[in-house]
Parts: C-alpha cells; structure tokens; sequence
C-alpha cells in the first residue's frame, strides 16, 4: 500500500476539493448573507448553483471521463476547481458567486467518475482500500474547512479565505501532469442513457430525500447557529465534528452493509436515526447549545453515511443496472436532492413560523425516505426481478 499513498492522497484531494464550497457555505453563510446584502433564504441558491449542474451532468460524466480517461478528467477538475475559487476573489455580487460555483459543479460532476477509473487502472493496487480512502476525502474537507475558514475568514475576508485553495488545486493539477500515465486509447462508449429500473428509481429517490437534508442542514447550519449566538469559530468546530462523525460512519457502516442481507434496512434506520437527531437539534436555545453539537454528530454518524451504502448495493445487486450507468443515476438523484433542498428551505423560512417551519420540510423529506426504504424491501424481498424500462 505504501507506494500507492501518493494515489491515494491525490484522489482524496480530488473528491475533497470540489465539495470545499458545500461546507464553506455553512460556516461562512452569515457573513455571505452580510456582504452580498441578500436575504438569508437566498444562501440557498449558491448551494442549487453548484450541485444542479453536478446533478444534470452526472448520468453523463462516467462517459465523458470514459472518453478522455482518468488523467485528463482529474486535470480538468483540479483545474475547474481552481478557476472556480479563483473567480469567487474577483467576480462581484451574489451573480458573480453564483457564476463562480457552477465551475465547481461540473468539477463535482466529474470527481467519482475519474477517482473511479485512476483506481481501476492502477495496477496491483489495493482497489477496495483505495476506494474507503478517497470517499473519506469529502468529509476530510468538512474537517478542514471548519478548522481553517473562520480564521482565514476573519483575517483575508471570505473571498481570499475561498481563494486560498485555488493555488493548490493548480498544483495538484501540476502533479496530476507529471504523476498519472496517458492511459491506452480505447472505444468510445456511447453516451446514450438507459432508463433506470423500479429498484434503482426508488434508490435514487431515497438518495435524493438524504441529499436535500444534508444540503438544507449544512447551508443553513451557520445562519441557524449564529441566530442562537453560537460565534464563528464554534460553528466551524461543529462542521468540522460533522465531518470526523461523517469519515467515522462511512469506515462503520458500510462494511456494515456489506454484512446485511438487505441495505435497505440499514438505510430506513439511518433516516429514521436522522429524524430523532433533528427534533433534538430543535430544542436548542441562546443559553442551550448542545442540541447543536448533537444534532452534526448525529447528521454526521447517520444520512453521510447513506450514499456509500446506496453505492455499495449497486456493486453488490446486478439488478440495479450496470455499476458505472447505475451510480451516474444514482449521483442524479443525490446531486439533485442537493440542489433542491437549500432553495425549498429558503422559501420555508419566508415562512411565519421562520427555521421551525423550515425544519418540517427537512422531517417530511426523512419520513418519505423512510418509508421508501420500506418499499424497496418489500419490492426485492417480494417483487422479484425488477421491471426494466427503455433507453432514454
């Protein structure tokens, strides 16, 4: 494994990077809200900004990185990333933020397609341990963007405090350059989609019910936070504990999974864990804030957790549809229940009743979730094969 570390290291700043703004949003959101002069509801929209992109490119990104192969599909995203924060330093106004982050939306679009295929070309490589290391990168930058962006923030301002991860995204693009070999030229494959399944229709809605919390609950965490006088510094140590609970349920629960004769049991469980964690979140007060703290250990140990073991029962049922067309549609349904969950939570909050009507949305969206993990395990314990449909 020791000669496979650079690898390993690179793939985990590959998924980590992209994902950087999702997390800044959190613990930068009060001041966003303050500079740009926008409505606290709007946060939302730089969050769909991204991650709508991320989720209409998905169905077609294992492709595309299929026909330009691994190195050049991570060179393109360490450079869009780059060129995404560095925009973030010079373009004006909530428009120019917007702008700025669709760059990294395609960058999230491409980032499982091209860890995917560096890993599979790698000869000798320990695949399965290289896989758990750089899906660990997306929490790993929940960690270090709590720990390092409220005081860059406070020292640079939240532009440079974005703009500082540029540099190293062109680096590790220079490494990607010098280190990663051309890969051999192959057939084209087709870039047309085959409609998914009854099963994997299901599992994409599943996972869209976890993206559309997880995106709500970290948007507008900092916001929340800081309306209950939690200081900066505290709400980036409580996205950070998000992420250390979040690196720790992926290493626990998927090999869980692994175990169980049927995810889905799991996966029903983690949406119903979740829902208890955010009626306790909702008992927090100014002089009472460790509902706060339960609330991302809880989120982290509980709905992160859910697409690796979504993922997980793709490589392990044929039935769902081939793996690389089936996690593009399943990256479709997570990425758009990202993108819409900040800007629906937004219009909730417009509400009379402010974040407490907003929280309903999230706890609707966890009892649907819930009850569709039910429906998947009635469907593949009684259902038998599931129905194919066309291409799309």
């Amino acid at each position: 494994m020791n000669r496979h570390l650079p690898l390993a290291a690179l793939l985990t700043c590959a998924m980590g990077l992209p994902m950087m703004v999702f997390y800044a949003l959190g613990i930068l959101g009060p001041q966003l809200v303050a500079d740009l002069g926008i409505a606290r509801e709007h946060l939302g929209w730089l969050t769909t900004s991204a991650f709508g992109l991320a989720a209409l490119l998905s169905p077609w990104a294992g492709t595309w990185v299929q026909r330009i192969g691994s190195r050049r599909g991570l060179l393109a995203l360490f450079l869009l990333v780059a060129l995404s924060f560095g925009l973030l330093a010079v373009l004006p106004g909530f428009a120019g933020v917007v702008v700025a982050l669709l760059f990294c939306g395609v960058a999230q679009a491409l980032a499982n397609p091209a860890t995917n295929q560096a890993i599979a070309q790698a000869s000798e490589a320990p695949k399965a341990t290289l896989v758990g290391i750089k899906q660990a990168g997306v929490q790993v930058s929940a960690l270090l963007a709590g720990l390092l962006l409220p005081s860059l923030s406070g020292w640079l301002g939240w532009r440079m405090a974005l703009a500082c991860w540029a540099p190293l995204a062109l680096l590790l693009a220079a490494w990607v350059m010098l280190r990663l070999p051309t890969a051999a030229q192959t057939a084209k494959p087709s870039l047309r989609l085959s409609a998914p399944n009854g099963w994997l229709r299901r599992l994409m809605a599943i996972q869209a019910c976890a993206g559309l919390c997880l995106s709500a609950f970290i948007t507008f965490f900092g916001v929340y936070a800081s309306s209950l006088g939690v200081s900066a510094a505290s709400i980036g140590l409580m996205v950070s504990t998000f992420g250390v609970m979040g690196i720790a349920s992926r290493l626990l629960l998927t090999p869980l999974g692994a175990r169980l004769a049927d995810e889905t049991v799991l996966l029903g469980g983690l949406f119903l864990l979740g829902l208890g964690t955010l009626l306790v979140m909702q008992q927090a007060t100014p002089l009472r804030h460790w509902p706060l703290w339960f609330a991302v250990i809880g989120m982290g140990l509980t709905l992160v957790a859910s697409n690796a073991v979504a993922m997980g029962m793709l490589l392990r049922e044929p039935a769902f549809g081939g793996v690389a067309s089936s996690a593009g549609m399943l990256s479709l349904g997570f990425f758009g229940g990202i993108a819409l969950g900040p800007p629906l939570f937004g219009a909730m909050l417009r509400q009379p009743g402010g974040f407490a009507a907003a929280w309903l949305l999230l706890l609707a969206a966890l009892c649907l979730g819930a009850g569709l993990c039910r429906s998947l395990y009635r469907a593949r314990r009684h259902g038998g094969a599931p129905s194919h449909a066309g291409h799309a």
